[in-house]
């Protein structure tokens, strides 16, 4: 009896031990990267997004911010959005990253305003050269989903590789990222 109670523990020890190098292997992966988690946030549910990227897969956290406000009433904040978006506007960049080359791989996220991405969003697409590098887009939304936001990013994004399948979620919302990010070969 002595004999099988250790054979268990060392089939169960042994059957652990590889599920933890699996792990391992995992975030051995991502720590060979250098990762960048950018984004926008207007009202705070995109930061909070992106913390929660951090938090489980580590990285430089970046805030993009650029001149300008919008008002603090919901409704004429969206007015102002969508004159931005329609008329092409790119508002001046006032946070910087000193050196975009170290990075690797790039976690964009924005929210979707009007069914595309932000003008700040578009700024920081004009301002850095992420050519040949892994941008990762995450879009949080008010019930509109995605849209264009991942196309049109494709399309502002020259020569980098835009991940098709980004994530997305209403508001704050983070359910889903872990296994979202699980599934992301890095």
């Amino acid at each position: 009896m002595k004999k099988l109670l250790i054979l268990v523990c060392g089939l169960l020890a042994g059957g652990f031990s590889s599920a933890f190098a699996q792990v391992s292997e995992g975030e051995k992966a991502m720590e060979n990267s250098k990762i960048l988690i950018a984004y926008y946030s207007y009202s705070g549910n995109t930061k909070e997004v992106a913390e929660a990227i951090q938090s489980y897969i580590g990285g430089d956290l970046f805030e993009i911010k650029t001149e300008g406000e919008y008002p603090a009433d919901y409704h004429e904040m969206t007015i102002q959005a969508r004159k931005e978006i329609k008329d092409g506007y790119r508002p001046k960049l006032v946070s910087k990253i000193d050196n975009i080359s170290q990075y690797d791989v790039v976690f964009l996220g924005s929210p979707n305003w009007w069914g595309t991405i932000t003008p700040q969003i578009s700024s920081f697409l004009e301002s850095y050269n992420l050519s040949g590098k892994k941008v990762i887009p995450f879009i949080t939304h008010g019930g509109g989903g995605v849209q264009n936001t991942i196309s049109d990013m494709t399309k502002q994004c020259k020569d980098c590789n835009i991940f098709q399948d980004g994530w997305n979620g209403y508001g704050n919302r983070t359910s889903g990222i872990k296994e979202w990010l699980d599934g992301l070969a890095l």
